[in-house]
């Protein structure tokens, strides 16, 4: 078992009750993962991924490595038959079948480059870890795909909707930043809403700023960002950098940081990001720091999203 997508995911409703039951008492499998390791390979850095992932594995009683390619370890090839005689040292055949042998799960995190969309979109890291690797690969993030962000996302949400609606109205916004971000948050976010059966879902962006059709696929798509706020209970906002000048920013407009009389027009609605947040950017001081901000439980749910999908795949080992 593999966890790459949030779209594998059998029945979201399910995953995430049990995820809440985890939650009450998160040390109840801790034999579970015993003389188990979890190896992490970090492509990119990290603060909540890493140390959730880590406690999520630790509360199972898994041993945890953490490698850091960033500054440790060889530069990897990842291309088929390529001749290495310039800046890779080690190919992903090799790196995949060695880590294998010291780890009974592999957890990857690599971000998009931003320059080369098909390159970005074909995963190329994870990618070469499926092929070549012998055990499971958790997602910790890819180039267009973020899934343990976004089955934390749908535990906040089950937590914080209102009881009284029969269908909470959610909205995923972009917000103006000074650099290109990936697209996978948003991406895996969408692909999570696109489970849930019983939530009025509205994507709201800048003309221009589409994410894949292949994703949003049948999503509401409002370019009036106060329009698509109207009775909102939920406003997810995140950055994405431009699909179609992908990696570029083209659009820096101050007028989509999300404000508090932007969020008076919601109803009541709670206010969502992955972090890290620019303040004042994204977002401002009153909404972050105000009573229907949820980021903090949010950023702590990371611990049970991961924690949830280890435990799936220990009990298949």
């Amino acid at each position: 078992m593999n966890y790459i997508s949030i779209k594998e995911i059998n029945s979201l409703s399910k995953w995430v009750k049990q995820a809440i039951k985890i939650k009450k008492n998160p040390l109840k499998n801790q034999s579970l993962g015993k003389n188990k390791t979890l190896g992490m390979l970090f492509f990119n850095p990290s603060l909540r991924t890493r140390l959730s992932t880590q406690k999520a594995a630790l509360n199972l009683g898994m041993n945890v490595m953490v490698m850091n390619f960033t500054n440790e370890g060889w530069t990897l090839e990842f291309e088929d038959g390529a001749v290495m005689n310039s800046g890779a040292s080690e190919h992903i055949k090799e790196a995949a079948e060695v880590v294998s042998q010291y780890c009974d799960i592999i957890a990857i995190r690599a971000f998009a480059g931003l320059v080369d969309k098909e390159k970005d979109y074909q995963e190329t890291v994870i990618s070469g870890f499926l092929k070549y690797a012998t055990v499971p690969i958790v997602n910790m993030e890819s180039a267009i795909r973020h899934p343990l962000q976004s089955l934390a996302d749908a535990i906040t949400m089950e937590e914080f909707k209102p009881r009284h609606k029969d269908k909470p109205k959610v909205v995923l916004s972009w917000a103006p930043h000074p650099k290109a971000l990936p697209q996978a948050v948003a991406n895996s976010f969408v692909e999570m809403m696109q489970l849930q059966k019983d939530m009025d879902f509205v994507i709201t962006h800048p003309e221009g700023y589409e994410l894949s059709p292949e994703i949003t696929k049948d999503c509401k798509i409002e370019y009036d960002q106060n329009k698509a706020f109207e009775n909102a209970d939920f406003v997810y906002v995140k950055n994405w950098s431009n699909f179609n000048d992908y990696g570029k920013v083209t659009n820096s407009d101050p007028n989509w940081t999300v404000t508090a009389e932007k969020m008076a027009l919601t109803n009541n609605g709670k206010f969502m990001h992955c972090l890290p947040v620019r303040r004042n950017v994204i977002v401002s001081d009153e909404v972050l720091d105000g009573e229907n901000s949820i980021v903090i439980e949010q950023a702590n749910n990371r611990t049970y999203s991961a924690q949830l999908v280890l435990q799936k795949i220990l009990k298949k080992l």
